[in-house]
């Protein structure tokens, strides 16, 4: 026997036993919403709670979210003072605003906001503000040089250059308004000789709008 109670359906034990095929999950409810289905057994009484949720209603509230109040912001795991401690670089060649993701002596995730007032727009171009390339890859480098200079690689401010770029593609214009996300990776670093190479990645929305590999050297290695 099976009642019914609002959202919830019990099924007795004694009704399943009874039938060689039992009944299959997700349900289809003959009904102009969509609906979420949960079996959930009830061990004092022996029954089963059909559980029934209304995905119509979730749409609604979410439609009903202001546009301002759907979207989180990026985490902060490092802020721009933080950054300004590691990297020696500053106005107007400090291109890394927050640090979002960071695994010591493996990778670093940063983001650098475009906006209309880099002073590098009035000049590129006037009519079309894009990003220079050129400044995509330094960007690019700063973050890869917060993971060089940490302690869980021996670095510090002093020793850190970029050496050299290979297999650098722009794969889309970024422009201002953009939020700028990379992600340097440490592939390999030799001690020794104070070199490191790492791959980096850069984002906008989600679609990848450069990648290349980078060098980085140490001061005391030339």
């Amino acid at each position: 026997m099976a009642t019914t109670s609002n959202s919830v359906l019990f099924l007795s034990s004694d009704s399943l036993s009874h039938h060689h095929n039992p009944p299959r999950f997700p349900l289809h409810l003959s009904s102009s919403r969509s609906h979420s289905v949960s079996l959930l057994p009830n061990k004092r009484s022996g029954s089963l709670a059909l559980r029934c949720s209304n995905n119509g209603d979730n749409i609604s509230s979410e439609k009903d979210t202001p546009i301002e109040l759907k979207f989180p912001a990026f985490p902060t795991v490092m802020d721009i003072n933080k950054i300004r401690e590691i990297l020696p670089h500053r106005f107007p060649f400090l291109l890394v605003d927050r640090v979002i993701e960071y695994t010591p002596g493996v990778s670093a995730v940063a983001i650098k906001n475009v906006t209309i007032n880099d002073n590098f727009f009035p000049g590129h171009f006037p009519e079309r503000p894009i990003m220079p390339g050129v400044l995509m890859i330094e960007a690019m480098a700063q973050v890869g040089g917060i993971v060089m200079l940490q302690p869980e690689v021996g670095g510090s401010q002093d020793n850190f250059f970029f050496a050299g770029i290979d297999k650098v593609r722009f794969r889309k214009p970024v422009i201002a308004g953009d939020t700028l996300v990379m992600r340097m990776t440490l592939l390999k670093f030799q001690k020794r000789f104070g070199l490191a190479k790492m791959e980096g990645k850069a984002y906008v929305g989600g679609a990848l709008v450069c990648e290349g590999e980078f060098m980085m050297v140490s001061a005391g290695s030339s």
